[in-house]
């Protein structure tokens, strides 16, 4: 008798459920197909032959931990229809309330997830994604591959001491060069090593770093301080990169001005430390605008060095050094290419920390003193746009500081693009691409102290930073060859940028006569000497015939009141915030206290300018240099 086409239905049904039945007990995929090497026991590694499409993370899952999560759901589901089908108003209740705070539990556990895994994806998304699809060709393996299953890549691989692993095919059907090229473009690594093992079911290539940059490079080693004596003037030594290679740049031939982005703990302030203190012990004379005020403690009192920390003698130091870098590139056109670089003046280098701030302080500062018929632009922040653009022929640099130099926060793309050298440590990969896209891939960025990427000419270099303590920055820049003399920024000159003086090498002291056009070639500036003290300026006052500048006083300083004082009547019309007992302490101790002028009695007196600027920018009480290396 033959079967009925119910019987056949009946037949195929109870087959079906069979089947569904032994796949889940198995933890085999419940559509038939396998798509990945896992057994009952053991979790896959790769995908099979012949498969199509992305292949879930929950392919390569053991058999036995898929079967407990089915049965796991199978369970609560039927123990919840049981429940219901016997009170249906006890289990709705507690559905309400169980419901509702396994759903908070589930939310929070969720958000924490997302928080905690951030640098994760972020891995994933820039770094094992591209470097997976670069690798399915070399490595002949299917396009439905998860990454994660055989590239073992931690999120610090780029430290010394961490190591990479990728699992390769079981046939060994690839070109080792091809897969170790891939390797090292899509990461952006510099000197490893590969180690292959081809034996057993599991072969595998470690990655690990291999002539790294040294761990620490510290002035107070003799080998480091004798490659410090033996680097050229111009170019003060940053640090060391794989090798034990020396990593500068040279402010007259490659770079005038230096760039440094880092994120907080970076090392931004002891990178300019190391190279101001260098240049200033070979005699440059440094001028460091810090609104943090405390980031350059080492430069109190040293020779040749200015510190200006109130936003208005930035303001105003900006205008003269943008004034005096007019002075110079007149006279460096006036002398000709052949001139000895020594007679456009002595090499200025300009220290300006946390350029975001400072910039947003500059125009609000602005914003408030100016007066009608001033430009709406800060006369301050187009001096320094100045001094960017001049470059090397004036001898003047710019070591700028910033958390994130943005076109915005520079004044605009054209003055980001004055900076030739760029210096990052601890960046993100946004910031790497902003500051320097023609390098690429970007290094992933590292966690150790000290590390930065130099980047100059479209190379970086991975570079171990000098580190130089307060004490030995001091030290080193008043131990060198420095003269005893300081070109100081007086007052604020005009908003207007001032004509350059032709012959004078003092920032806005003196007016200079204009050059005589008939008798032009009878004036060239004679710049031998040495530049006069402005403290000795101040004591010995300028002849009858040299008249002050008509520039607007600092709002500050005491309007024009210029007679010399002594202390009590400095504290009564000038200084009501401060003592006796404190100005005579700060005479005493502190480097930056100004010279006095001269002699009345028993009592020594002081311009009210000097006091005053010097009250305006002295460390206030509880301020100190953070301690830790590399800030």
């Amino acid at each position: 008798m033959a079967r009925s086409e119910f019987d056949r239905q009946v037949e195929e049904g109870v087959e079906a459920a069979l089947t569904t039945v032994g796949r889940v007990l198995s933890g085999r995929d419940m559509d038939g197909v396998q798509k990945t090497d896992a057994t009952f026991f053991r979790r896959g590694s790769s995908v099979l032959a012949g498969v199509e499409g992305r292949v879930g993370p929950w392919a390569y899952r053991p058999g036995w931990q898929r079967a407990a999560a089915r049965l796991t759901t199978l369970g609560a589901t039927g123990g919840g229809g049981w429940a219901y089908w016997t009170d249906p108003e006890q289990t709705l209740q507690t559905l309400q309330y169980g419901g509702g705070a396994a759903g908070g539990l589930l939310l929070t556990g969720g958000l924490v997830h997302a928080v905690r895994n951030r640098g994760q994806r972020e891995l994933m998304r820039e770094w094992i994604e591209p470097l997976h699809q670069a690798l399915l060709d070399p490595l002949n393996i299917p396009a439905g591959t998860r990454p994660r299953s055989y590239l073992h890549i931690p999120a610090n691989f780029n430290d010394d001491d961490a190591e990479m692993r990728i699992d390769l095919p079981v046939d060994l059907k690839f070109n080792e060069s091809a897969v170790a090229e891939m390797v090292v473009k899509k990461l952006a690594l510099q000197g490893v090593s590969f180690s292959w093992r081809y034996d057993g079911r599991h072969p595998y290539v470690k990655v690990k770093k291999v002539n790294r940059p040294p761990g620490k490079v510290v002035f107070s080693d003799p080998k480091v301080r004798e490659l410090v004596e033996k680097v050229p003037e111009s170019a003060p030594l940053i640090g060391l990169e794989r090798g034990d290679k020396i990593v500068s740049v040279d402010l007259d031939a490659e770079s005038p001005h230096v760039l440094v982005s880092a994120g907080t703990g970076g090392g931004k302030s002891v990178i300019l430390r190391t190279i101001a203190s260098q240049l200033i012990h070979h005699g440059a004379h440094g001028y460091i605008l810090d609104f943090k005020r405390v980031s350059h403690l080492w430069a109190r009192g040293v020779k040749n060095v200015e510190y200006c920390r109130d936003i208005a003698d930035i303001h105003d130091a900006l205008i003269r050094l943008g004034a005096e870098g007019q002075r110079r590139i007149h006279l460096a056109e006036k002398l000709g290419e052949d001139a000895d670089p020594g007679q456009i003046g002595p090499r200025l280098v300009i220290l300006l920390e946390e350029i975001n701030a400072t910039m947003k302080q500059l125009t609000r500062y602005w914003e408030k003193i100016k007066e009608k018929g001033d430009p709406k632009v800060s006369p301050a922040v187009d001096a320094l746009a100045e001094i960017l653009f001049m470059g090397r022929a004036v001898r003047m640099h710019v070591l700028l500081v910033a958390q994130s130099a943005t076109a915005r926060a520079l004044g605009g793309p054209e003055m980001r693009e004055n900076f030739a050298t760029r210096i990052l440590a601890r960046y993100t990969q946004n910031a790497w691409r902003m500051l320097v896209p023609e390098v690429h891939p970007a290094p992933k960025s590292t966690r150790h102290i000290g590390r930065a990427q130099v980047v100059l000419g479209g190379a970086a270099h991975e570079t171990q930073v000098m580190f130089m303590s307060d004490a030995e920055a001091r030290a080193w820049a008043m131990a060198g060859a420095a003269g005893p003399t300081t070109v100081k920024l007086e007052k604020a000159a005009t908003p207007q940028t001032p004509n350059p003086p032709e012959v004078s090498v003092h920032l806005g002291k003196h007016p200079i006569d204009p050059p005589d056009p008939q008798n032009e070639t009878d004036k060239t500036p004679d710049l031998g000497d040495a530049l006069p003290s402005p403290r000795q300026e101040a004591a010995d006052p300028a002849p009858d015939d040299a008249q002050p500048p008509h520039d607007r006083p600092s709002q500050a300083d005491p309007a024009g009141e210029e007679e010399p004082v002594g202390f009590r009547e400095a504290l009564e019309k000038y200084l009501p915030q401060l003592t006796i007992e404190g100005l005579r302490s700060a005479r005493k101790d502190d480097p930056d206290f100004p010279k006095p002028v001269g002699k009345q009695g028993p009592q020594l007196l002081y311009l009210p300018a000097d006091l005053t600027r010097w009250a305006r920018n002295r460390p206030k009480a509880g301020e100190a240099q953070e301690g830790l290396p590399y800030d």
